[in-house]
């Protein structure tokens, strides 16, 4: 055309901007449709689309308001891209400019206009207004449904998104998917795996795809389900799927979270070099910094950085815990201060919170409390919090009623901080304060959060509260630990009754001891399973300083290999010892 001296027209142009847009030349479409002087409708439609595919939201809603200055209309073509850049940017106030032009074009019940309408509420927040949408629609496809069951469980309202699973006539894998991803979102991991099962059931005319497994696998590490996890994984692997990088990653952060640090770095290893990106680099770094093999995160940090791969602020996050929980104290201060000079990251406020737990662990606590000082930003509570727990190991009642005050006004309805505080005061006898305290909770209605504990046996998950006789195997797990103290004891046991603050008999702290909900697993664990099998228990708050040290004892009676994964770590404990060290 150039050759021959012909000038497209803007049915033609639009043509040509749809063709280059297609082949991934955006940079030619731009050229092709600044050279029409008259330009339609479709050539509008065709160059939003183009800047919409590509990733230039702003572009797009920029050439749609040029479209609307020259006096052209949009049509249904042309607000689904609208529509969507406007999702995309969060700009819900243009988006119902869009809506509101769109009902003065007759468009209201168009099926794809609505449906890119839903969407855009959804993603902007507006629930009330998908949903009016949704109702309004005459016909609806599988997408509004999708779109507004997403935005459900975005906002925690799970019952309302299964309420409108059950309804859907047709459903695809999208379907599936959004509801996995949900419950895995919500906590719910336990509902995302059934409902994987159900897509696994002959009978089933929709698989998991790749993304459905990405969305199933935090499930099982939510859960700590080792044995669900490593099925799932070999349905992936049987299928093909397990070939996706991002698969590959999810099942190296899924095996890590599970408690098999092991089965994370060979699936880490598989991953082809090329495929290596940042964010498996970054599961890995966070693998064996929750596992507190802090030299190992180190030594991956420096790979990761000989492969060629810019760090980011996960990558340091990963790389100050697994310092701090292995007293890497130089080395995790010599990182902090050259992230910002050396590989360009900005400190934020989870990196200083993560060295102030180094300093805190390692008792620098005065080094701690002047850090905080000196940010650059206001301390939050994760900041007070790693201060305050440095304080409760090392016995600084002085520093940590200056984090407690501060937690106190940050987070008043988190009881764990009354409750350290509160330990710390009975631990030197100051039971006025311990008074005052609980006379706070009570009058704030803060109620304290029951440690329970969890363990997977075949498949089968088991859930322990503190002091719990509600499992049908109580008796026998209560017999268990009533004859092993004198077993632990045998062996060099000294029940730590620092850990039962109340002032009660030193017999009553002992028993409360025994029925930590973490020992009741154990029990369980220990009464269930052949000699040879690995027991791995998961607590919803820190382990206690007795607990640990009584699971010690235990694995090595019993010669058992025992993992227990607490709100903060792994802790390995086998033939008498545990991976930390003793420095947790």
């Amino acid at each position: 055309m150039l050759l021959r001296g012909l000038n497209p027209n803007a049915s033609i142009a639009a043509k040509m901007v749809a063709m280059y847009a297609s082949s991934g030349d955006l940079h030619s479409s731009v050229l092709v449709f600044d050279r029409i002087d008259y330009p339609s409708s479709l050539l509008y439609n065709s160059m939003i689309r183009a800047y919409t595919v590509h990733g230039y939201f702003e572009k797009a809603i920029e050439t749609y308001s040029k479209m609307q200055l020259i006096g052209l209309r949009g049509d249904h073509f042309t607000y689904p891209f609208v529509l969507k850049s406007c999702a995309e940017l969060l700009v819900i106030g243009f988006g119902r400019s869009v809506h509101g032009q769109s009902l003065r074009g007759g468009l209201e019940f168009d099926l794809y206009v609505g449906t890119s309408m839903i969407d855009m509420y959804v993603k902007c927040g507006a629930l009330r207004d998908a949903r009016m949408v949704f109702d309004e629609l005459p016909m609806r496809d599988v997408s509004a449904w999708n779109a507004l069951i997403a935005g459900y469980m975005k906002d925690g309202m799970i019952h309302v998104a299964e309420e409108l699973f059950g309804k859907m006539s047709k459903r695809n894998i999208v379907s599936w998917t959004a509801m996995i991803s949900g419950y895995t979102q919500n906590g719910l991991g336990e509902r995302a795996m059934c409902l994987f099962d159900d897509m696994l059931k002959e009978g089933s005319d929709i698989k998991p795809n790749w993304v459905t497994v990405m969305s199933v696998l935090p499930a099982c590490a939510h859960s700590a389900a080792l044995e669900q996890g490593r099925r799932i994984h070999k349905f992936a692997c049987d299928v093909g799927l397990d070939a996706h990088p991002s698969v590959q990653t999810a099942v190296v952060a899924m095996y890590a979270k599970c408690g098999s640090l092991s089965e994370a770095r060979f699936c880490f290893d598989r991953i082809c070099p090329n495929e290596k990106g940042l964010v498996a680099w970054n599961t890995m770094i966070t693998a064996y910094a929750s596992h507190g093999y802090g030299m190992d995160a180190v030594s991956t940090f420096e790979d990761m950085i000989r492969a060629g791969v810019q760090p980011d602020a996960i990558s340091f996050t990963g790389l100050f815990s697994g310092c701090s929980h292995s007293g890497l104290v130089d080395i995790g201060l010599k990182y902090f201060d050259c992230m910002r000079a050396i590989y360009s990251v900005e400190p934020r406020h989870e990196h200083y919170a993560c060295v102030v737990d180094l300093l805190g662990r390692a008792g620098r606590l005065l080094e701690a409390k002047q850090l905080i000082y000196q940010m650059p930003m206001q301390a939050g509570a994760s900041v007070w919090g790693a201060l305050l727990a440095g304080c409760r190991k090392h016995r600084n009642l002085e520093i940590a009623e200056i984090a407690a005050r501060n937690l106190f006004v940050l987070e008043p309805e988190n009881s764990g901080n009354y409750v350290l505080l509160s330990n710390m005061y009975a631990e030197v006898g100051m039971w006025q304060e311990v008074d005052n305290l609980r006379a706070i909770l009570k009058c704030h209605g803060v109620k304290k959060n029951p440690g329970s504990s969890w363990i997977e046996i075949n498949g089968k998950t088991h859930l322990f509260l503190g002091g719990d006789t509600s499992h049908g195997q109580s008796e026998e797990i209560y017999r268990l630990l009533e004859a092993l103290p004198e077993k632990i004891k045998a062996a060099g046991y000294v029940p730590d009754t620092s850990f039962v603050l109340h002032d009660i008999s030193e017999e009553e702290k002992e028993y409360n001891l025994k029925t930590h909900s973490e020992k009741l697993a154990v029990a369980f664990g220990l009464l269930n399973t052949s000699p040879d099998t690995v027991l791995r228990v998961t607590k919803n708050l820190r382990i206690c300083g007795d607990c640990h040290t009584a699971m010690k004892f235990i694995s090595k009676i019993y010669r058992r290999e025992i993992i227990v994964r607490d709100v903060n770590r792994f802790h390995h404990f086998t033939d008498g010892s545990c991976s930390c060290g003793d420095y947790w």
